[in-house]
Order: C-alpha cells, then sequence, then structure tokens
C-alpha cells in the first residue's frame, strides 16, 4: 500500500477550534470540511489511508508562540505518526528564546501564514527569525500566494531566498496560491525551496497541476491537504487523477516528506 504523509494541516486545541474554523472560512469564504482538531485528523486521514501528517497553527500576535508551540509538540509527541511544527511573530521581543523553544521541544521547523499574520514575508523583521532557523537547520513552511494580498508574492520569496541561501523552505500551494504558473517560473530555480499542493489541486485542471508539478520537479513537491479545509478522499482522487507515474506518486505522496522531516 502508498505510503501517504500530509504535509499541510492546522489543528487547534479543542476548546477553540470552531471558532478558528470559522474564522478561516470567513477569511476565504469557503466552507470547512472538518473541525480543525488533531483527534479527528488523525481519524478522518487514517480513514482515508493517510499514515503520516504535519501539524502547525499560526500565532497572530507574539504572546500566543509559546502556548501555541507547546501545544502542538504535545500533540505530536502523543501519537508517533505526527511530525509538529512551531510558530514564530516577526513582533516578538526574543525570537532566540522562541527558536530555542521550538528545537527543544523537538519540533521540525516553523510555519508562517503572512496574510493571517499581517506581514510581508520579506519585511526586515524577519530576518532574524530566517537566521536562526538557518543556524538550527529547521524548515520553513510558508502560506504562498493570494492575489488580494502582496504579503507572499513569490517575488518576496525571491528575495528572502536571494538574501538567505541554503535556507528550507516550503513554498505552500505549489509556490503561489492563484499564481501557480508565475511562481513556479520564479521559484524553481532554488533548489532548497520545495512546494506543497495543498489547497491547488480543486482550482487547476489536472494537466496544468501535472505541468506546474513537473517544472519544480517530482522531487521537490510534498502533498498536503490544508485540513480541516477540504476532505481527505477527495483530495487523494484528485491527487491520483493527475496522471503521474508511480515513481513520481512515491516521491510526492510519502519520499520527499521523509527525507525533509527525518521520518523513517
Amino acid at each position: 500500500m502508498q505510503k501517504i504523509i500530509d504535509c499541510h494541516c492546522h489543528v487547534y486545541p479543542e476548546k477553540i477550534a470552531a471558532k478558528a474554523v470559522e474564522s478561516i472560512g470567513n477569511f476565504y469564504s469557503l466552507p470547512m470540511r472538518y473541525n480543525g482538531t488533531a483527534a479527528e485528523m488523525i481519524r478522518e486521514s487514517r480513514a482515508a489511508g493517510v499514515t503520516g501528517s504535519v501539524i502547525f497553527s499560526v500565532a497572530t500576535k507574539p504572546s500566543q508562540v509559546g502556548s501555541i508551540n507547546r501545544f502542538i509538540a504535545e500533540e505530536a509527541a502523543a501519537e508517533p505518526s505526527l511530525v509538529g511544527l512551531g510558530t514564530a511573530h516577526p513582533d516578538s521581543e526574543d525570537q532566540k528564546a522562541d527558536l530555542d523553544e521550538i528545537a527543544a521541544l523537538g519540533l521540525k521547523g516553523v510555519k508562517l501564514h503572512p496574510d493571517f499574520q499581517g506581514f510581508a514575508i520579506d519585511d526586515p523583521r524577519c530576518r532574524r527569525i530566517y537566521e536562526l532557523c538557518l543556524e538550527r537547520n529547521l524548515t520553513v513552511l510558508i502560506h504562498m500566494g493570494d492575489p488580494r494580498y502582496d504579503y507572499s508574492s513569490p517575488a518576496r520569496l525571491v528575495r528572502v531566498m536571494k538574501d538567505f541561501p541554503g535556507l528550507s523552505v516550503i513554498g505552500a500551494h505549489l509556490g503561489g496560491w492563484g499564481v501557480w504558473k508565475e511562481a513556479a517560473a520564479e521559484l524553481s530555480e532554488f533548489k532548497s525551496i520545495l512546494v506543497d499542493c495543498s489547497s491547488s489541486l480543486p482550482f487547476l485542471k489536472p494537466e496544468e497541476a501535472r505541468e506546474i508539478i513537473r517544472s519544480y520537479g517530482a522531487d521537490r513537491v510534498l502533498f498536503g491537504t490544508d485540513y480541516p479545509m477540504w476532505d481527505y478522499r477527495d483530495e487523494i482522487a484528485r491527487f491520483y487523477a493527475l496522471g503521474l507515474t508511480d515513481a513520481e506518486n512515491d516521491a510526492i505522496l510519502y519520499a520527499n516528506a521523509a527525507r525533509a522531516f527525518g521520518i523513517e
């Protein structure tokens, strides 16, 4: 059976999950499929054939950073099939302490969502986050793209990569939601950038998605569902409908994530 790692899962504590999911739905004017808890994610994803998940949440203000990182670490520690990413905020008074805690908690990287958090990814305030991630060999997963905003355009990520060559980055949504082809044209040259396919396959024709994936190379693409947004079975079916080779499927669904996050 094909192993599948879902590299893009937002999860929240049960007491705030409903409110957080409602907020996401309102932000994107889309209905949410699931309730946003780790317990539901594990149950529903495993029933659909997903064997591992990368989980995270984001801090919309600096005071949330520590509690979110500890919550994600606790969820990941309780379930061996989970990998946790921490959160950071450019307005934090002590970025070093935040990143030290992320590393000490065993989290594998940092998730940034510029649209939710309200900053541009090439803002000078973010430089310290990237420096610390480089020093600690932590991956930075960045929400990319959205024609309504300019916080995370591919051009901004190009500037980041030129300033921080070798920074391990995952550009969510095939590198730029809504600007997929432009993103591939601008980002494919940076070999330390991976991309995930979350929240992209519902909006692209299979031939378009296949072309974009191959422009990066299948060894640089990760599978992701954007839990709690889309139905697991639908997303897996959309992926297989791309008509990729068995080798490409295995790379994207499992092998690339296993390598990127040190999953045995």
